[in-house]
């Protein structure tokens, strides 16, 4: 009797389990960012590629390749398995330094705007700081996962990961990407406090990255100038609060449910970088309230279950699991959070792109490559589960 039960639980369970694990509310947030993006950019775009390429489906078009190569990337790391991320964080980090020098050398580093972050690959261009920020988020997770007792007994389980990682922060400041090392700090530093850094280590890294940041800025005339304007961008309308004041125009415009789709005046030739890092101020005009809220609560939709896996990994022990999923979690939600902060006029300009949203190749593919890899978490815990439940019986877990 006892028997057939057991094997009546088993056959149950393992019906009701025979999927591929997709969280769907997890996908529904993804993809209806991306397809809210992918309408936001068209709208914002199309008078653009008219005046510069003399085609308005120039940026469409480009976008929409940039979203297939990232689904067919969102796959291929959806069927990797994790261990290989874990195992290959060191040379992964190598490679993140390798790709940061590379900017610099004449003819393979592109320079826009004063900046070097782009390396020429002939047929496109790499941003090669979104790259780096999901190598160092792997590569973290890793270490703490071997370095456990260190990170949490020693002072050397903070600093050591910092060494390399201090290496990667330095190459981004002199292209300068303030705003890409300000993103990875952060989620590095919430990456050590969920791994078991002692309290005291977790607010002197705070406190050190705070310091950092504040010579960071006063050190630099641009950056300066960019916190002053945010201070008060109407003592300067015209020139250093210019792009401020036209994106809070386009986000008063918009009201409650804005004022069509399409139809935004800031957009055309007013608002600068309208479809990619100030794209929310032209989705809050045409959309409004409504819309620019649906979106936040997308973003954290996206964050609570990226948390949710790394909670749900956490229970069975899977730490590398956990530490991934919670530092991909941070790092989207940061990057969203200060990308709308910037566009409401809340936080200094940072040139950081809205994920899944913001047109571009590199930031595109890789933060679908970070849904990809969510998807993996969520398979291999549930993996895992189903096989701890089938070792010590369904009721356990009931």
């Amino acid at each position: 009797m006892s028997i057939a039960m057991n094997s009546h639980h088993e056959a149950s369970f393992t019906a009701r389990h025979q999927h591929y694990y997709i969280d769907g509310w997890l996908l529904f947030s993804a993809i209806s960012l991306l397809a809210l993006g992918y309408v936001m950019v068209v709208s914002a775009s199309l008078h653009l590629g008219e005046k510069v390429y003399a085609d308005i489906t120039h940026y469409p078009l480009r976008q929409f390749i940039h979203i297939v190569i990232g689904i067919c990337m969102a796959f291929v790391l959806a069927k990797t398995p994790l261990r290989v991320w874990e195992q290959s964080g060191p040379s992964l980090i190598l490679i993140a330094v390798g790709l940061l020098v590379l900017v610099f050398i004449p003819g393979i580093g592109v320079k826009v705007n004063g900046s070097y972050r782009w390396v020429d690959l002939g047929v496109a261009r790499l941003q090669v700081s979104e790259l780096v920020k999901f190598i160092s988020i792997v590569y973290m997770a890793g270490f703490l996962t071997r370095h456990v007792d260190m990170v949490r007994k020693s002072i050397k389980g903070v600093i050591k990961p910092i060494l390399p990682l201090g290496l990667v922060f330095g190459l981004l400041m002199a292209e300068p990407d303030f705003g890409a090392t300000f993103v990875i700090g952060f989620s590095v530093i919430c990456m050590m406090f969920l791994g078991g850094a002692r309290l005291i280590e977790f607010l002197a890294l705070v406190v050190i990255g705070l310091v950092l940041g504040v010579v960071a800025i006063v050190s630099s005339a641009y950056r300066m100038q960019r916190v002053t304007a945010f201070m008060d961008p109407w003592a300067d309308p015209l020139d250093s609060g210019f792009q401020l004041v036209q994106s809070l125009i386009a986000m008063g415009r918009g009201e409650w449910f804005g004022v069509g789709l399409g139809s935004s005046i800031q957009k055309l030739f007013y608002l600068p970088e309208a479809h990619t890092d100030f794209i929310f101020a032209v989705l809050g005009e045409e959309l409004g309230f409504l819309g620019s809220s649906s979106v936040i609560l997308l973003f954290g939709l996206f964050v609570w279950r990226a948390f949710q896996m790394g909670k749900a990994a956490e229970r069975l022990n899977l730490r590398f699991y956990s530490l991934l999923a919670y530092g991909l979690g941070v790092w989207v939600g940061l990057q969203a959070f200060v990308n709308i902060a910037v566009n409401m006029g809340a936080l200094p300009t940072k040139g950081l792109t809205l994920p899944l949203m913001s047109y571009g190749g590199s930031s595109m593919i890789v933060m679908c490559m970070v849904v990809g890899l969510l998807c993996r978490i969520n398979y291999e815990t549930n993996l895992d589960r189903d096989s701890q439940i089938k070792r010590s019986g369904p009721w356990q877990y009931a």
